[in-house]
């Protein structure tokens, strides 16, 4: 009932900056958190941040904080990641997900968007 569609992602500079978008469609994203989480080659896909799309609340993985930020645009039923000093580390597929657990409702993930970053 939730389709999300990522973009933005693409290669950058280390200390250079993306910009990722989630665009949501189907029903009310009121009773979802909608986050970020990233997939490095080998590794276990991680939290980045989340959401709450009725509230505005927040929630940072302790890697991003203070370089990443969070966002959503009611209007367009978007959420945004702002990726500011990227580090190689950085280097992972993000996916946008819906998670509507608190509410008795599915997760939802978008088919990711790559984000590379070269020293």
């Amino acid at each position: 009932q939730v389709q999300l569609v990522e973009s933005g992602g693409g290669l950058v500079q280390a200390g250079g900056s993306l910009r990722l978008s989630c665009a949501a469609s189907g029903r009310t994203l009121t009773r979802y958190v909608m986050g970020w989480f990233r997939q490095a080659p080998g590794k276990e896909r991680e939290f980045v941040a989340r959401i709450t799309w009725s509230a505005g609340s927040r929630n940072y993985a302790d890697s991003v904080k203070g370089r990443f930020t969070i966002s959503r645009d009611i209007a367009k039923s978007t959420v945004y990641l702002q990726m500011n000093s990227l580090k190689p580390e950085d280097t992972a597929v993000y996916y946008c997900n819906a998670d509507g657990s608190g509410f008795g409702f599915r997760n939802y993930w978008g088919q990711g968007t790559q984000v590379t970053v070269s020293s």
